[in-house]
């Protein structure tokens, strides 16, 4: 089906809902937003191409891995390591740095757990590592994944996010903990307190660098990396590294080995991508509201630029009767959570988002993704389809255009 314009099946809604704004500033902000992105690179079909998927030559069954972990690992399925986990498996074990580029989906976070949960059981002496992400959603799911790793282990993790108690989390770093994960803020925020002690910290982690940039945190990392004194191995994780970045990297990362499994710069070849135009004077919610009556929408996610259109969004999803959950930077962490779970479970099949949500968030099945409006950059673009056509599966993104 042609998804350029879409055939009229509904009927049209009251033109007052057609504002876009409703202030000249709202008109002066979306001009500052305005994208640069050229449309005609966001249509393209799946690959209908014979690509051999990666596939190791050997099972953690039969690497030479603690046995306490091969036996975690089996018991969450994994059998064989993915491409990004074997070409750096040796090198982390090793203690040796490195800088890793991979696409979304690819399993970077068990290419830096699983080297240092080996080292945790295997060195005589313990040691701290931190672990640096973008967004709540990505902390968590790297809490999650190395409790899952580590179960029975006798091995502690501590997360720190925004949107949590405080005290809390100062009484937490007054226990012991081999891994601490999270956001640069309320890291920098524990700093300040002088309940976390970046001198003690040997391993750094800097996981979705690119997006930690994009967002602003160069000068809390920059900090943080000065704070650490007795570091002995850093590694970075990102889906993209730009030549603006690379003198950055290099200050962080010294002599470090770099694997380039995907540049990251291109989108899934798993997923149809196409656009809709919207004419001057058409209701842009009327023609979401047909392209979602055109197909079986399982699991969608919509992406908007701002907080504010991603409840405007929200409220009107509801209104029309289509249950759905929201994600963006004002939500408390109970609520974001919630919200995932809630999509997850399939209690709710739309969650409206702003690009929070296009990284962190391990959700299978996601049928379409949705661009509202035409995203900022194509690195933007790339990771927020990236939520579909995953392992394996094929999946669909429209970006409305206009």
């Amino acid at each position: 089906m042609n998804y350029s314009k879409i055939k009229n099946k509904r009927k049209s809604r009251p033109s007052s809902s057609r504002r876009t704004s409703s202030s000249g500033n709202n008109v002066r902000s979306k001009r500052k937003m305005e994208s640069k992105l050229d449309p005609n690179l966001l249509i393209k079909s799946a690959s209908q191409q014979t690509v051999k998927a990666f596939e190791s030559e050997y099972t953690y069954s039969e690497m030479n891995l603690d046995s306490r972990l091969k036996e975690n690992l089996a018991c969450k399925g994994y059998t064989q390591p993915t491409e990004i986990q074997e070409a750096s498996l040796e090198a982390l074990i090793s203690g040796k740095n490195l800088v890793g580029v991979a696409s979304t989906g690819t399993g970077k976070t068990g290419a830096f757990l699983i080297p240092i949960i080996q080292r945790l059981l295997t060195e005589n002496t313990s040691f701290t590592t931190m672990v640096v992400v973008p967004t709540r959603e990505l902390a968590q799911q790297v809490e999650n994944e190395f409790r899952s790793l580590t179960k029975g282990l006798n091995l502690y993790v501590s997360c720190f996010i925004g949107g949590t108690n405080v005290q809390q989390d100062v009484m937490k770093l007054k226990r012991k903990s081999h891994l601490i994960v999270g956001t640069p803020g309320r890291l920098m925020d524990m700093v300040g307190k002088k309940a976390l002690k970046l001198e003690t910290v040997s391993v750094l982690i800097l996981d979705e660098f690119d997006r930690m940039l994009d967002m602003g945190f160069v000068n809390d990392i920059k900090k943080m990396v000065a704070l650490m004194k007795n570091r002995k191995q850093t590694m970075l994780f990102s889906a993209t590294i730009e030549k603006s970045q690379k003198e950055i990297i290099r200050q962080m990362v010294h002599n470090p080995v770099e694997i380039n499994i995907s540049t990251g710069l291109t989108a899934n070849s798993s997923v149809e991508q196409n656009i809709i135009k919207v004419s001057e004077g058409e209701n842009k919610f009327d023609l979401l509201m047909r392209l979602m009556d055109e197909e079986a929408y399982h699991k969608v996610i919509i992406f908007a630029e701002t907080k504010r259109l991603v409840d405007k969004l929200s409220k009107k999803l509801s209104k029309a009767g289509v249950a759905n959950g929201l994600i963006h930077g004002n939500k408390s962490q109970n609520y974001r959570t919630n919200a995932i779970d809630q999509f997850k479970k399939g209690k709710m099949h739309v969650l409206v988002a702003t690009d929070v949500a296009a990284r962190g968030i391990d959700v299978d099945n996601v049928s379409h993704v949705i661009n509202y409006q035409l995203p900022m950059t194509m690195d933007s673009y790339v990771h927020r389809i990236g939520r579909t056509g995953r392992a394996g599966k094929t999946g669909k993104a429209y970006t409305f255009v206009g």
